[in-house]
């Protein structure tokens, strides 16, 4: 009797790894780009309220109260 080879494909797991990596830096920098809109109010730049003022638009195009 001979041995029966498996017709499956192999799976290389660097595929997964790189994309688990691109998914967790999406999350990520979603979830930075969400605090910055929504929440920052200047306090995470140096620069006072200029990051405000540039998000101040999307706060109210999602329905963030800013004022």
């Amino acid at each position: 009797m001979s041995a029966s080879t498996s017709s499956q494909p192999l799976v290389h797991p660097a595929g997964n790894a790189r994309l688990l990596w691109t998914v967790l830096a999406t999350v990520v920098l979603l979830g930075v780009l969400t605090y910055l809109v929504a929440f920052d109010q200047g306090a995470v730049s140096r620069s006072g309220m200029h990051l405000h003022e540039l998000m101040h638009d999307g706060r109210h195009l999602l329905g963030v109260p800013c004022h």
